[in-house]
């Protein structure tokens, strides 16, 4: 795996939007869902029981590794993968666990990394014929502790990118994995970054809030000081409304509905932004097609929903940063 280059510097003002952009709708490719477990006949099988979605087309694509969130299914995020996979990318999403509560930090760390030794060996031969993964270049995203996690094997891995969503650390910054993450007052790593957060993910519903401050997505992106590094935040969405309506898996949607706050609007257009975003990121930071990334940061209103703050720090400069509030 190789880090991806730097980007160019972006300033502006927001703009009044009068379009969506391409990423923010669903790509020109079909898609594929692959279902495989620890006893598939491929050689070697997965270590844990995994979904791919993939472009059903001829080509070579780069693939992200994601990590689900607290005791979550991950047919859950289901909408988020055919939407990213319809762009161009194949998402490998590992089952880690299925407990409540969940193993230690420690124990999921390394069942990620596992899968991530898996995936140039295993991947290819479980594509469908002339689609092509290049497993050269890998994202790892992460969704809630899954979030934790991808940080935590970035800093084992010489990933392309790494993409938090609405990432948390535990109720502070002390819990979670040992030692904590948190406890690093910057990340020893310089690949591209991206963090999105939830303005709802710090309000408590139960005993206390599924993001709380402290260990939330900000204390994420400011630990990422050598990397070109963006940070969005949903402002009226909570941290599982990145999930399907109703996940299939009935613990998945109990958890879903009623165990963090949750936004007063549909679902859809917070899976759509954030699917687009990390499409934007990706193709900018992989491709080198920086103009969907560039005018997202530029203008928030594009996006199919309110953005309340957006960062961005080229670390190729460290001195210019963007904040656009709308």
């Amino acid at each position: 795996m190789v880090d991806a280059k730097p980007a160019a510097s972006v300033q502006g003002t927001p703009l009044l939007a009068t379009a969506t952009l391409p990423v923010f709708t669903r790509g020109i490719y079909s898609t594929k869902r692959i279902t495989l477990e620890t006893s598939s006949p491929s050689s070697p099988p997965p270590p844990k029981p995994l979904i791919i979605v993939t472009p059903a087309e001829k080509g070579t694509f780069n693939v992200i590794l994601f990590l689900h969130g607290t005791s979550l299914s991950n047919k859950s995020y289901s909408k988020i993968f055919d939407h990213i996979a319809s762009h161009g990318f194949i998402v490998v999403a590992p089952q880690l666990y299925t407990s409540i509560p969940p193993p230690s930090a420690t124990n999921e760390l390394n069942s990620a990394a596992e899968v991530a030794e898996w995936l140039p060996q295993g991947l290819q031969q479980n594509l469908p014929e002339n689609t092509e993964a290049n497993v050269s270049l890998v994202a790892v995203m992460g969704h809630s502790r899954g979030g934790q996690t991808a940080f935590a094997l970035s800093l084992r891995y010489g990933f392309g990118a790494v993409i938090g969503l609405d990432p948390v650390a535990g109720t502070s910054k002390t819990t979670g994995l040992d030692p904590s993450i948190l406890s690093f007052d910057s990340f020893d790593f310089s690949i591209p970054v991206t963090v999105i957060g939830t303005g709802l993910g710090g309000v408590a519903r139960c005993i206390t809030a599924c993001a709380p401050e402290g260990a939330n997505h900000e204390e994420f992106f400011n630990r990422c000081k050598n990397s070109s590094r963006a940070h969005f935040v949903a402002t009226d969405y909570g941290h599982m409304d990145i999930l399907d309506d109703n996940p299939s898996d009935v613990k998945s949607w109990a958890l879903s509905k009623y165990f963090c706050k949750n936004g007063n609007e549909s679902r859809d257009p917070m899976r759509r932004c954030v699917s687009g975003i990390v499409v934007a990121f990706l193709k900018d930071f992989f491709y080198g097609d920086a103009e969907d990334f560039r005018q997202i940061l530029k203008d928030p209103s594009f996006a199919p929903i309110k953005l309340d703050s957006v960062e961005y720090i080229d670390a190729s400069s460290m001195l210019t940063t963007t904040h656009v509030k709308v």
